[in-house]
């Protein structure tokens, strides 16, 4: 049976199954095309194992996206009830965009750019904030103080190409950062 097959069948990534099918021990047999294919008794084996690695994949996502939610954010350098019992450093989390630069011509619309830039922050923030969580976690923590914002703006250069004029678009980055800490429940009360 071929890979490509198995895959189409199981919503399975094809190239991903082919490099399991090279890497597990499977007798396989490559065709002409360079179609990979195994024996029908190794491909429900192949199938069982396969459900079974992205099942336990998406139990180790959704573990990890439980633990992210749970990470507290702070712009000062506490949270009332609880101890600081480890400080893992400094971590950051970026986000940018482009914003199409306005230009003037017979038929062409200017870009409002205050606009196109206000309607994206919001979302550059929550991004920035989002990097900044999977860099604790990453670090084993389970909190972030003194997070603040800083904001970059690149200006557009304005290129020669080919004797025209090449407007670039305008950049535009946001960066959260912060220390990481682990925080306990302070049980003086």
């Amino acid at each position: 049976m071929k890979t490509s097959d198995i895959a189409n069948r199981n919503g399975f990534n094809k190239d991903w199954l082919d490099n399991y099918v090279k890497n597990s021990g499977y007798e396989y047999k490559v065709g002409f095309t360079g179609a990979i294919s195994v024996s029908e008794e190794d491909a429900q084996k192949i199938i069982e194992e396969v459900k079974s690695i992205i099942d336990e994949d998406k139990k180790k996502q959704d573990d990890k996206k439980r633990e992210l939610s749970k990470i507290l954010i702070s712009s000062g350098f506490n949270f009332d009830g609880y101890k600081i019992t480890k400080y893992s450093g400094y971590i950051s989390g970026d986000d940018v965009i482009q914003i199409d630069r306005g230009r003037q011509g017979i038929f062409s619309q200017p870009t409002n750019v205050g606009t196109s830039l206000m309607n994206s922050l919001s979302a550059m923030r929550r991004q920035a904030l989002s990097e900044l969580k999977e860099a604790a976690y990453d670090l084993g923590c389970n909190a972030v103080i003194g997070v603040d914002f800083d904001y970059l703006t690149l200006d557009p250069e304005t290129v020669n190409s080919n004797g025209g004029t090449l407007y670039l678009p305008y950049v535009f980055g946001v960066t959260a950062n912060g220390n990481a800490v682990i925080i306990e429940k302070d049980n003086k009360e």
